[in-house]
């Protein structure tokens, strides 16, 4: 029997995506691997066990898996019940919970953050961030256009011409240029606006207006970096000037590990056209939009804050099979022959390890654990 990978059924709220698809499960069983699922782990994501033929529908994988493929981090009594030098893959938010990390450490669990993956050539067809945001930005806008009073496309009509919505896309990752190609798609008059000025060519790509407020926090790695106190206050005048004309905002600017920016202040949203709607793809994290709500609807002076929740899984086929597709090509470098062969020497396998042998390898992770020591 070749090495067991494994995967749970999600019991985070909202969930409905699965680590481990029937696409994928039949790619591990050519390498050699034995697959398993713990039962209905892909119902939620419309794959039941009957569409897994190469996987083993089980009612515990835990004690037997060698390598544990997860889409939120497990729970504790979870992490647990792991074999001890078992192999732990999927989004474990090392930032969230250093006791999560802790119980990893002990038990001695070998852990795999793909938030940590770093984001370079090689790496991308392994960007869980990347995959997972793009279907955030889609089903941003269309929460937008349903929350909407108004028609995003320029209609003629017996009535007489209907303008068409003005968009404004804040952040210019994944999700922002996903949200403005989906914004465009629908026909709105789109406009794109990011701190880094080298993303202005690829808004532009995709039909619309890059606005510059003259505010430029070029960082490294394709983020942002933090800006200066003058630097916020400077583009938050500019961009309340901006918004009192835009029928919808989309915000989508997020730093990694830490918390959102604040973009859109409370005065932007009151100076704001009744009937104006903001989606806050930040909420999780602390909100680009300093009224956003997590999970829920604010109305002020008129103007609804959305503030959505794991949007990638309320497209959980796509997402999820986006998702498998990222954990197999990360897998699939230390998968050889039917057993796991980790090759430290590898940067993407090296700095993506988060524990293993009872230590915490990831630095900044380590140094936030042995500051609450």
């Amino acid at each position: 029997m070749g090495v067991i990978v494994a995967t749970l059924r999600e019991t985070a709220p909202n969930e409905r995506r699965v680590a481990l698809t029937p696409e994928i499960a039949k790619k591990l069983k050519a390498l050699g691997a034995t697959v398993q699922i713990e039962r209905d782990a892909g119902e939620s994501a419309a794959f039941p066990d009957a569409h897994y033929k190469d996987a083993e529908a089980v009612d515990d994988v835990l004690a037997s898996a060698d390598v544990l493929l997860t889409v939120q981090p497990p729970a504790a009594d979870a992490i647990s019940k792991l074999k001890e030098g078992s192999v732990l893959i999927g989004m474990l938010a090392p930032h969230a919970s250093t006791e999560r990390v802790k119980q990893l450490r002990d038990r001695k669990i070998t852990s795999f953050s793909m938030e940590l993956l770093p984001r370079t050539t090689r790496a991308q067809a392994m960007d869980i961030l990347s995959s997972q945001a793009g279907m955030a930005g889609y089903k941003a806008v269309l929460i937008a256009a349903l929350a909407s009073p108004k028609f995003f496309p320029m209609l003629t009509t017996a009535a007489g011409t209907v303008r068409p919505s003005k968009v404004l896309i804040v952040g210019a990752g994944v999700a922002g240029l996903q949200a403005i190609a989906t914004a465009r798609r629908l026909g709105a008059q789109v406009e794109g606006f990011d701190v880094r000025p080298e993303v202005k060519e690829q808004i532009e790509s995709l039909g619309a207006k890059f606005l510059d407020l003259g505010v430029s926090a070029a960082g490294t790695g394709g983020y942002a970096r933090q800006l200066t106190p003058e630097e916020m206050a400077e583009q938050q005048r500019r961009l309340g000037e901006h918004v009192k004309n835009v029928d919808v905002i989309v915000t989508t600017a997020a730093i990694p590990g830490r918390k959102a920016p604040r973009i859109i202040t409370t005065a932007m949203v009151e100076g704001m056209k009744p009937g104006s709607v903001i989606v806050d793809l930040a909420a999780e994290t602390g909100g680009n939009c300093e009224l956003t709500v997590p999970g829920e609807t604010i109305v002020r002076n008129g103007v609804s804050v959305v503030g959505p929740v794991n949007l990638p899984s309320q497209g959980a086929i796509h997402a999820s099979e986006m998702y498998a597709r990222n954990l197999f090509n990360f897998l699939s470098l230390m998968l050889k022959d039917g057993a796991m062969n980790l090759d430290w020497s590898d940067d993407l396998i090296a700095q993506t390890c988060l524990t293993h042998a009872g230590e915490i390898r990831h630095e900044a992770t380590r140094k936030a654990v042995d500051g609450q020591a």
